[in-house]
């Protein structure tokens, strides 16, 4: 299962850093390749908007 962005995201790039598989692409919200996501949930571990979330 992978994570996805919801609306709530503020493209603050925080989470681009944490994924260890370079699974998020940059945009006015940020989004997530379900293909490349290993489930991992760093990203939503340090989102200060809490926008992610498993799918």
């Amino acid at each position: 299962m992978a994570y996805k962005i919801n609306d709530d995201c503020t493209a603050c790039s925080t989470c681009i850093d944490e994924c260890p598989v370079e699974a998020i692409s940059e945009g006015d919200i940020y989004v997530i390749d379900p293909d490349l996501c290993t489930d991992c949930g760093a990203c939503a571990d340090v989102c200060p908007v809490e926008a992610i979330h498993p799918e």
